[in-house]
């Protein structure tokens, strides 16, 4: 694998990272005309179809193909669409949103028995902190439900890696293409989900007045935000170290926060600039302390 990103593969790292960040207000206006769970619906529909048609199914078990399609997308999208549609920020759920990593630190230790560092001890409890003071600060500009449905939305992101970690297990594949066949597994229930909680009559209502407004925003949920961002994102881990693409979805969030505040007129209160700064730090630490709590630990024990 190459050490440092060339140019161009830094420009599609960037490119990612700008489709991911645009996505939570592309959300918000998704979520403005539709109900929600069917919004999910038509995502993942047009993310299979038609490409499902060019490319070839990986030899995975299907058990997997079903966990990932309903953590990482029917769970985790469910969660997170509802969340904006009753009020919650998109640009502070682009940031809460990034918690999911300590969710899967949390559930690698419970579930795999992995152990953890003082690092990630340390960035955990920053950002436990974090959430705590942004959650505090809920009322009228973010509701607790919309945040409690955003944290939960994140803990699925985290069970869905955890599926994806046995994916890995099965070998080299095209990661692209069990993207698209797992998105097969999500618009039923997606569809089942809608009709039950909001009523047949509001999704066929929904259904016969889409407006270009929204077609546009599922166009971009399902082609942009999750063929072309995770296809780029696959290609850019397949060809260097983790730790080398990673860190940079530490800029989703700003990109999400910049682009609330623009496109809404999003307005943060400084106990969540505060929670924001602690959930970041956290994620920062989590990310990059690794080789210095290892440093730390080596020079303790070789002063023994």
């Amino acid at each position: 694998m190459n050490a440092q990103l060339t140019p161009r593969d830094l420009s599609l790292a960037l490119l990612v990272i700008l489709v991911w960040g645009l996505n939570f207000a592309v959300i918000k206006v998704g979520v403005a005309d539709m109900p929600p769970l069917l919004l999910g619906a038509l995502r993942y529909l047009l993310a299979a179809f038609p490409a499902l048609l060019f490319v070839k199914p990986p030899k995975v078990p299907l058990r997997l193909y079903l966990l990932y399609g309903m953590t990482m997308a029917v769970a985790q999208f469910a969660l997170l669409f509802t969340a904006i549609h009753i009020g919650m920020p998109s640009g502070l759920a682009s940031l809460v949103l990034q918690s999911q990593s300590f969710f899967t630190l949390l559930l690698a230790v419970v579930v795999l028995r992995e152990q953890w560092q003082g690092n990630q001890v340390a960035g955990l409890a920053l950002a436990g902190v974090g959430l705590v003071l942004i959650g505090s600060a809920h009322g009228a500009s973010m509701p607790l439900a919309g945040f409690a449905l955003t944290v939960a939305a994140a803990a699925m992101w985290g069970c869905g890696n955890l599926v994806t970690r046995a994916v890995g297990r099965h070998g080299p594949m095209n990661q692209f293409a069990f993207i698209v066949w797992s998105s097969v597994v999500a618009p039923l229930p997606f569809v089942a989900l809608s009709l039950l909680l909001d009523g047949p009559a509001a999704v066929w209502a929904a259904v016969q007045h889409l407006s270009l407004k929204s077609m546009a925003a599922v166009a971009y949920i399902a082609w942009i935000s999750t063929l072309l961002g995770f296809g780029l994102w696959t290609y850019l881990m397949s060809r260097y170290p983790v730790n080398r693409v990673a860190p940079f979805t530490l800029l989703v969030p700003v990109v999400g926060l910049t682009t609330g505040w623009v496109a809404f007129g999003e307005q943060l209160l400084p106990v969540h600039f505060a929670g924001a700064g602690l959930l970041m730090a956290g994620l920062v630490v989590n990310v990059f302390g690794g080789p210095l709590w290892s440093a730390v630990m080596g020079r303790l024990r070789a002063a023994r």
